[in-house]
């Protein structure tokens, strides 16, 4: 089992994130580890942001408020990086979340990871790609965010579910290079390789995350991309992939 990460910081720029977004970012955080630290920022004087004040009770999330002092200029950001930084030198994080689908956080994401600490980030599909590159792991909203419908008896949620089909994934060139790359960098003489391993090197070269393409594991989106023969070892349970274009 993968070592979890004991303590996670998690950043919010409820400028540029939906509250119907936090209960997934919650949730997909909490699979390596404690978020102890939750931050929201914003004008919280603003009515565009009172959606937030109930998910701030309901997640423990701490409010930090920031007055808009300049028209042109996005206080909130600054506060953001700061407090970040501040964080970097004086506790002991073993990982960072930023929350937005802004740019202007690249900088701080870059010097968050030549730490050494992993940064996941979190944002809509809009987010320009700058910004996920320089994540550890970035993950769209969207396929997180839970939908209200309201109707006269109560209020349903529904999980978006949206699935790329392996037609879908086998067109998409930047995918298609990834699992491969990851395969040939990790494979053995006979071309095999372990898929815990494949992950493992795909989350330290890039942000890829198949929750992005409708997958909760990788080990699904394979199966589903059908790109390569596949190995169960029945006593360890532990999957290897080869590339289906190589030659037995």
């Amino acid at each position: 089992m993968a070592k979890k990460e004991d303590h996670i910081a998690l950043f919010i720029d409820c400028d540029n994130i939906s509250h119907k977004a936090i209960e997934g970012i919650i949730n997909e955080l909490s699979k390596y580890g404690i978020v102890n630290i939750r931050q929201a920022y914003g004008n919280w004087t603003k009515d565009n942001l009172k959606n937030w004040e109930n998910k701030l009770l309901e997640f423990a999330i701490k409010p930090i408020q920031q007055f808009d002092y300049s028209r042109n200029k996005n206080a909130t950001d600054i506060l953001m990086t700061i407090d970040a930084i501040d964080l970097l030198h004086t506790k002991d994080i073993d990982a960072f979340a930023f929350a937005t689908s802004d740019s202007d956080f690249t900088p701080v994401v870059m010097r968050v990871q030549a730490e050494g600490i992993k940064v996941y980030g979190f944002g809509e599909k809009k987010t320009p790609k700058p910004f996920m590159a320089a994540c550890s792991q970035f993950i769209f909203t969207e396929k997180l965010m839970t939908n209200y419908t309201q109707s006269s008896e109560s209020v349903t949620l529904n999980k978006s579910t949206t699935r790329k089909s392996g037609k879908q994934m086998r067109a998409d060139t930047w995918l298609v290079n990834v699992l491969r790359n990851a395969l040939e960098q990790t494979m053995d003489a006979d071309g095999w390789a372990n898929l815990a391993s494949i992950g493992q090197y795909i989350s330290n070269s890039s942000s890829f995350s198949p929750i992005n393409f409708g997958y909760k594991k990788l080990s699904n989106l394979i199966n589903e991309i059908d790109l390569f023969d596949v190995y169960l070892d029945k006593e360890s349970k532990q999957m290897s992939i080869r590339d289906k274009r190589q030659e037995d």
